[in-house]
């Protein structure tokens, strides 16, 4: 017998107040070609009201950005990820801080960090790619929102020594346990949670968010990775993130709304928005 397939839950069924914000999605993505336009209109029917657009370094940033123009309610991030670690030049670094003097809507400097998961990259470009990143960061005053597989301990000890306890900084895309939480909350530091909290054998990560506080919690899509459930396995947008709150609210016994909103006004805050 084979299995049944997920029921496909329509998210502007379960759609919420217009005050959330996908801290983080990759919209610019050849995924979206198709229908970027619709998968925006579904986010505000949805009830969000900013996303965080990635751009993984200076060309993407330069040759998509445009993709924008007409969408005020989409802010860029932008840096260079660590599986591209040995694309991190003096120019490039150069043509990032260019780019984030220019443009307003870069509100900050990610996703950066380290990810031992993938061999491609060797590790010391990767550590050599974040500390320079990090000192960009510093540079043109912008926070920094981190990427880390695989990598818990080494990405905190650098986050540490370079002394940016304290900083604005946001790990992006949490799949730990609660003592890496607690690692992170100690270093005054924000955490964004994705689409797999919903899923069943992810008890660690509730565990953990059960003990954020409210006023350091995002959440995000990764967009067009982690969709939630029921759409496990589909491409991810902005307008599934009301799967991801509404799985957020039950483990911390919330309403839904009041979290969706307080996420909202984290991020705003925290990018500045």
């Amino acid at each position: 017998m084979s299995k049944k397939t997920a029921a496909r839950v329509d998210p502007l069924s379960l759609a919420l107040p217009l005050a959330g914000v996908d801290s983080h999605a990759h919209l610019d993505g050849q995924e979206f070609d198709e229908d970027r336009e619709a998968v925006l209109e579904r986010a505000h029917a949805a009830g969000i009201a900013q996303v965080g657009n990635v751009f993984l370094g200076p060309d993407d940033y330069a040759a998509r950005r445009g993709l924008f123009d007409a969408h005020p309610e989409v802010f860029f991030l932008m840096g260079i990820h660590p599986c591209d670690g040995q694309t991190c030049t003096p120019d490039r670094l150069a043509a990032m801080r260019a780019a984030f003097a220019a443009e307003p809507r870069l509100r900050a400097v990610g996703e950066i960090g380290l990810d031992f998961h993938w061999p491609d990259c060797p590790r010391e470009l990767q550590f050599q790619a974040l500390r320079e990143q990090l000192a960009l960061a510093r540079a043109v005053e912008r926070p920094v929102v981190i990427h880390c597989r695989d990598a818990e301990q080494e990405t905190l000890m650098v986050l540490e020594v370079e002394g940016f306890a304290g900083y604005p900084l946001l790990w992006h895309c949490f799949g730990q346990g609660p003592e890496t939480a607690r690692r992170i909350l100690r270093n005054g530091w924000h955490i964004s949670i994705p689409g797999p909290v919903t899923y069943k054998a992810n008890e660690s990560v509730r565990e953990a968010l059960a003990i954020i506080p409210a006023d350091r919690l995002l959440l995000e899509t990764d967009a067009p990775y982690l969709a939630p459930q029921p759409w496990r396995g589909k491409r991810n947008e902005p307008a599934f993130t009301v799967f991801t709150a509404r799985a957020m609210a039950e483990a911390r016994g919330e309403n839904p709304e009041d979290l969706w909103r307080q996420c909202g006004d984290n991020a705003r805050r925290f990018f500045g928005l």
